[in-house]
């Protein structure tokens, strides 16, 4: 059910978003939405095989402690949670990388809760952000430049939020010239501030596949997505550039490209017998 936007996220011009009953159907069956991708990932100035993972589903949240509800009552909204994980070796090390996003469904307005967490043996980062009346973003790292960090930002849009948004209305993607906080992916793998950067984003329709690109001049990064034209707008496919410095030409390309595509409760396959849709998915 949802809540009457009495909430702290409130403060943002809530506009009602109409829910169509294809929408219904295939979000609130009871099952997640879940993609395997064969991943090439750019690090350290080469490029890493991997495997990515993006896991969608609905869920009843409560937007006061921004946290998923054990039940659906008054106080819960629904949201689009993506969980997103890429895996990959670098040398002797590997990395472990996942984000989640959590986007209203009801209403129009900026992502809820974003969190990302980046593993591998030389320690690991954390960062949130939190909707409030303003963006609340809190960083752990053990970096020292980076450690214990607890700041406010103002309302922008967030890459991170792009992604769902492309599963509940296309049409609503920004375009042109707009300010964007980059990926928490992006920002901890290249240790940059966390803040809005000048982008230009458009969209490119082809004849099964939309593009949606975010390009960032000052950063010198470009993210592509490549999905379905029909609902349920399926993400096929994405690349990233990334310059590693300034004078950087070689823009080496981190590509994902899917694998195999499922609907399932994920949650009740945790037996020794589900072993088998890892094969299913193509992950090891």
């Amino acid at each position: 059910m949802d809540s009457k936007n009495t909430d702290n996220y409130s403060s943002e011009n809530s506009k009602p978003r109409t829910i169509s009953k294809e929408f219904k159907e295939y979000w609130y069956s009871g099952k997640a939405e879940i993609t395997s991708y064969n991943l090439t990932q750019e690090r350290y100035g080469e490029l890493r095989e991997g495997t990515a993972v993006t896991i969608f589903v609905t869920e009843d949240f409560l937007p006061e402690a921004q946290v998923k509800a054990d039940n659906a009552t008054e106080n819960t909204i629904s949201v689009l949670k993506l969980n997103s994980t890429k895996k990959f070796i670098t040398g002797i090390y590997p990395y472990s990388i996942m984000t989640s996003t959590f986007n209203p469904i009801a209403t129009a307005n900026h992502a809820l809760k974003v969190s990302n967490s980046v593993q591998e043996w030389c320690g690991h980062v954390y960062m949130q952000l939190n909707n409030r009346a303003n963006f609340e973003v809190m960083s752990h790292s053990y970096f020292a430049k980076e450690a214990d960090e607890n700041f406010k930002l103002k309302k922008t849009w967030l890459e991170n939020e792009i992604w769902n948004l492309v599963r509940i209305n296309p049409a609503e993607l920004p375009t042109g010239d707009v300010m964007v906080i980059p990926s928490f992916e992006y920002l901890r793998l290249h240790h940059k501030d966390i803040s809005e950067h000048n982008a230009f984003a458009s969209v490119k329709q082809g004849d099964s596949l939309t593009s949606y690109t975010l390009n960032y001049p000052d950063l010198q990064r470009q993210l592509t997505l490549f999905f379905r034209n029909v609902f349920p707008y399926e993400i096929e496919k994405w690349e990233e550039v990334n310059a590693a410095h300034p004078s950087d030409t070689t823009r080496l390309i981190t590509t994902a490209t899917k694998i195999k595509r499922m609907r399932t409760d994920y949650w009740n396959k945790n037996k020794s017998e589900h072993t088998t849709l890892r094969d299913t998915l193509g992950l090891k």
